[in-house]
């Protein structure tokens, strides 16, 4: 199984980004997608993830990020608006299979997302 995750890069604050994450090797309609992210210094956070149609969110991206799926393309997508500062991490995909992310059985390389003031 693989997790490529793409999309990361440097952004002001105020500034979007879309994440990428193709995933080979697995039925990936059967996974629960998602995303967790770690800032330096800071332990490893949830973000969101995707079941078929259900989507969860951390309280502190609710309104500014959106998860959503390609079932075709394998592939699970993070929409980043309204970046700030605080939002700089390492993002990493992750995949579990069923309908929740709780412990992943799988995760990307992760993506650098560095948002400056």
């Amino acid at each position: 199984v693989q997790l490529q995750a793409s999309g990361g890069g440097t952004v002001q604050a105020g500034g979007s980004l879309r994440l990428s994450c193709a995933a080979s090797g697995l039925t990936f309609s059967s996974y629960t997608m998602g995303w967790f992210r770690q800032a330096p210094g800071k332990e490893r956070e949830f973000v969101a993830s995707i079941s078929y149609i259900i989507t969860y969110y951390a309280e502190f991206v609710k309104g500014r990020f959106t998860i959503s799926r390609d079932n075709a393309r394998n592939t699970v997508y993070l929409q980043l608006n309204s970046l700030k500062p605080e939002d700089t991490a390492v993002y990493y995909c992750a995949a579990e299979r069923g309908r929740v992310l709780s412990t992943p059985d799988y995760w990307g390389q992760g993506t650098l997302v560095t948002v400056s003031s």
